[in-house]
């Protein structure tokens, strides 16, 4: 199949509200029926053939679809039912918990009542997660609970049997079962921006959508951009590209709080942190992993901003349910600056394609994640996980009662 029957397809896959596309190729006017309808112009003597694998990736995607609706939350007990699978077979009886303790934070909710071991480790990050406990506890039974608040799985699939341990993101190699992490209300990545942490995502979906709907896609720089701390050197060859290319690419690293000179911002100095309304300013944005999963992965897509999201190891509860070339475009963890400059550019040449993956991700999330799905997602989970246990608990008596803020 050739670009053009490709090009083809993809937009009319993309159709979206009864719309239909008229295509001209050569100046051919649009007749007929068509006449008034949506048009794209390609110039087929623009388009370079090594485009054709991501017209192909696109087209397969489309060909495999099926829409996500998560009304009810229908979606998200597949996830959970995966996660849990390691512990059907055989229940979690005390001994496993015990195990696990040393992995994680203990919880214990009996008769209604929410009690944890005296130290945590992240203070703003238990608070997180005791916020959506609270917003469910009159509906759960008695049980026992390890949740880890380190950035990183604990529980891994090379390394003894599975331990019942709640962790915010991991990746395949790990037994851990994912929940809604605490910065959907505290306990996020605190920088000087966001001195308590990049909390709130019901309060950030609110000043993200206002953002996107004042800077509409043709407003949009076309460039892409990214602002964060050097956690991972996937993230260098883009910042790289950004120093050949500013006018491709706005990409630079800000301060961490392991940052001592410029060696550790690849011997420049570290650029100011980017508020993430001013993210939808442009119109390619990428995510990269930090230690774990990316938590700003959810705030780029409000933007209605093209996400390229990097990699495909590291998840967090919802990643699955996203799809590459529908809701992103997907890019190699090890991409070469050559391999980035020529995803930017396909992005840039396939404008209308562009947008309507950015809609497409943006409505997946705004409609998707929303804070009542989240706490729904932690009832439902709890829930299940609470018919595993082989063992009715007992309050520890070295555990402190938590109240509700």
């Amino acid at each position: 199949m050739n670009v053009w029957t490709y090009t083809f397809l993809l937009l009319m896959a993309f159709n979206v509200g009864g719309e239909e596309f008229c295509h001209l190729r050569d100046n051919e006017p649009c007749t007929g029926n068509n006449a008034n309808k949506y048009v794209t112009q390609v110039d087929s003597g623009e388009i370079n053939e090594r485009y054709d694998r991501y017209f192909k990736a696109i087209d397969d995607a489309q060909k495999n679809f099926v829409e996500v609706n998560c009304t009810k939350n229908r979606c998200f007990k597949d996830i959970i039912t995966k996660d849990l699978k390691p512990f059907k077979l055989r229940g979690i009886n005390k001994k496993l918990i015990d195990v696990a303790k040393s992995r994680g934070t203990f919880y214990q909710i009996i008769d209604g009542q929410l009690y944890r071991e005296k130290d945590c480790m992240f203070p703003s990050r238990c608070s997180g997660i005791e916020h959506f406990i609270f917003e469910i506890i009159n509906k759960l039974p008695d049980m026992d609970l390890v949740i880890n608040t380190r950035d990183y799985p604990q529980t891994n699939q090379h390394f003894g049997e599975p331990l019942p341990i709640f962790s915010f993101s991991k990746t395949s190699q790990y037994f851990d079962i994912m929940y809604p992490t605490w910065s959907f209300w505290e306990g996020g990545p605190a920088i000087a921006l966001y001195p308590r942490g990049l909390g709130r995502w019901d309060l950030h979906r609110k000043s993200l959508n206002a953002a996107s709907e004042n800077l509409p896609w043709p407003q949009k720089k076309a460039k892409a951009f990214f602002r964060g701390s050097r956690t991972s050197s996937e993230r260098d060859n883009l910042i790289l590209l950004s120093r050949k290319e500013p006018d491709l690419v706005d990409a630079q690293y800000t301060k961490n709080q392991a940052w001592k000179s410029d060696n550790d911002t690849l011997h420049v100095p570290p650029a100011l942190e980017a508020p993430l309304e001013s993210h939808c300013e442009y119109k390619y944005l990428f995510n990269y992993r930090g230690v774990a999963a990316s938590f700003r992965h959810k705030h780029l897509f409000l933007c209605r901003s093209l996400v390229f999201h990097v990699g495909d190891e590291w998840l967090e509860f919802y990643y699955t349910l996203m799809k590459p070339w529908i809701h992103y475009i997907p890019v190699p963890k090890n991409a070469s600056q050559s391999e980035l400059r020529e995803l930017i550019k396909f992005a840039r040449d396939n404008d209308e394609i562009s947008e309507k993956i950015a809609n497409k991700g943006r409505d997946f999330i705004w409609q998707n994640l929303t804070m009542s799905n989240v706490i729904a997602y932690w009832r439902i989970l709890l829930k299940r996980y609470s018919k595993l246990l082989l063992y009715k608990p007992v309050l520890g008596k070295s555990l402190i009662r938590i109240y509700k803020k």
